[in-house]
């Protein structure tokens, strides 16, 4: 069996019409509540050998809540949106619409002063394709939606305006297996849950 990493996605920071670029804020009350639902079923991946998060504070939050202990990676953080950053797409579209429309069109571009979506989704998948351990061994990263939807791209070597179609939803997990340049979506089955008398 080849190498496994499980992506875990951060509890929720705001509210899904609020989401920000390279959003920093914490999880709020509602995210906590998240992420106490989330841990019976969550829990166990934290037996894997190797244990990451994005270095944002939810992604932080999170993986500690579950009991992972993660190492934060600064390979695993959000796409630098330059001058965008901590606005809504909303906001950013208002203030520079055809610099965004731009932006959505060419994976190349970076009109906001940060990185191109090419730069990000490469980056991300370096720290995949760099990932140590023996075949058999299990990672698991929790990371913020954006950073899942880059890996997943760079993974399924699917083109970068795929990156649009994958909607990653709080404390959703995906596994992919193989290892550098070889990589495939795994899903796994889920274990009935246990009835209770």
């Amino acid at each position: 069996m080849p190498l496994r990493v499980t992506f875990v996605a951060a509890a929720h920071g705001s509210p899904s019409h609020a989401e920000r670029f390279q959003d920093d804020r914490p999880l709020d009350q509602a995210g906590w509540d998240e992420v106490q639902r989330a841990v019976g079923y969550l829990l166990p991946l934290a037996a894997a050998e190797l244990r990451y998060c994005s270095p944002t504070p939810r992604s932080r939050a999170t993986g500690d809540a579950l009991g992972y202990a993660p190492l934060s990676q600064l390979a695993l953080r959000d796409c630098d949106m330059g001058r965008w950053r901590g606005l809504t797409l909303a906001e950013a579209m208002a203030r520079e619409p055809q610099t965004v429309d731009a932006w959505l069109a060419d994976p190349r571009a970076s009109p906001h002063g940060g990185e191109s979506m090419l730069a990000f989704i490469s980056r991300v998948g370096g720290w995949l394709d760099t990932r140590p351990g023996d075949d058999h061994a299990r990672i698991v990263a929790v990371a913020e939606p954006a950073v899942i939807r880059a890996a997943l791209v760079y993974a399924l070597q699917a083109p970068p305006s795929a990156f649009w179609s994958i909607d990653v939803r709080p404390l959703s997990t995906i596994t992919v297996a193989g290892r550098a340049g070889r990589w495939t979506l795994r899903l796994d089955a889920v274990s009935p849950q246990p009835s209770r008398t």
